[in-house]
């Protein structure tokens, strides 16, 4: 998913931070389309059961205490609705989507949409970047954005030796600017074939035939390998605006958590969650887990003694922009290292 649609004049996040309005609500018909289109078939074979997975997850939501992510405090000025769907979240959306800038491309040579703009994507690519170097010089850094990245073939020399997976890839420009900076084993995989096509033809035109991507559902992952460094700019924010977002969330951290290595990291952009609402979904992961595995959790030890992911870092400044009269910033880009 590269992207909301928005146009690129438009400079705030609403399409995403409204969730849903009554144009977007999906009707029961439409919503059992989704169900029968949220598979796609890829090349590689699963190992999954969905509909036990599928079975799992609806399980830990009913019979466990934890609360959705929207639940808890944060600096939002208005409570989300709760099961609030949106068309956002159904892959016939993205198809259609990508079916027309895969039109536009072939007739104007345009790349797409960027989803939450150029500069949230500079800014993602420049402290990703600076985290992975700190990281691989052997830091945990405190303060991630007042590390300056070592220029030239300095960093490259750290960057080269990073596996880099993007999920959600979309038009898979978040890869272009990652191969510029020195980032050289790259993949990509989105649910939407169109998505895919797109993303091919912008690298092959652009000179970044060596990024990989892939038709892939990250809630049904065939990907068998793992990736020192997991990107997800957007994706968890659509993955929530399905009819069934709740358990699908569930089923996005399963998967996810067997994508990343160990002692690598998943940096994750998101315009619907604040740092703090990912960093406690994320405990409640970890705490799922750990009692999935029986390991005694104490509760006042959210995250457990064993933590899957553990809050690393998160970008302290973007660029704000006016909605109503509020200046502010609706984007939280946030780093877990994976155990």
């Amino acid at each position: 998913m590269a992207g909301i649609r928005l146009q690129p004049e438009e400079a705030d996040l609403t399409q995403l931070q409204t969730r849903a309005t009554t144009a977007d609500l999906v009707s029961d018909d439409e919503r059992s389309v989704a169900a029968d289109s949220w598979s796609i078939k890829s090349d590689y074979g699963s190992t999954l059961d969905d509909d036990q997975r599928h079975a799992d997850a609806a399980e830990a939501l009913s019979s466990a205490n934890f609360r959705a992510a929207s639940d808890y405090n944060s600096d939002k000025d208005e409570a989300d609705g709760e099961g609030v769907a949106s068309m956002l979240g159904l892959q016939t959306y993205w198809d259609a989507a990508y079916a027309d800038e895969l039109a536009n491309f072939r007739e104007h040579g345009h790349a797409g949409e960027i989803w939450f703009g150029s500069d949230v994507m500079d800014v993602v690519v420049s402290w990703t970047k600076s985290l992975c170097i700190e990281i691989s010089q052997g830091h945990i850094p405190n303060h991630v954005d007042d590390v300056k990245s070592e220029p030239g073939e300095q960093g490259d020399k750290y960057l080269s030796s990073w596996s880099v997976l993007d999920i959600g890839t979309g038009n898979g420009l978040l890869l272009q600017e990652l191969a510029k900076q020195g980032f050289s084993d790259l993949t990509g995989v989105d649910y939407s074939e169109g998505a895919i096509d797109l993303a091919r033809s912008l690298a092959d035109r652009d000179g970044f035939s060596n990024i990989n991507f892939l038709v892939v559902d990250i809630l049904e992952t065939k990907v068998e390998r793992q990736f020192q460094l997991v990107m997800d700019k957007g994706t968890l924010d659509a993955i929530g605006l399905h009819p069934d977002g709740p358990i699908k969330r569930i089923m996005y951290w399963d998967s996810v958590s067997k994508l990343v290595a160990s002692g690598g990291i998943l940096v994750t952009t998101s315009c619907n969650s604040t740092k703090d609402e990912l960093v406690h979904e994320v405990e409640s992961f970890n705490q799922r887990t750990n009692l999935s595995q029986g390991l005694e959790t104490r509760k006042d030890q959210v995250s457990g003694d064993h933590p899957v992911f553990r809050y690393l870092n998160h970008v302290q400044t973007y660029p704000a922009f006016m909605f109503g009269g509020s200046v502010g910033s609706r984007v939280a880009t946030v780093a877990f290292l994976r155990s």
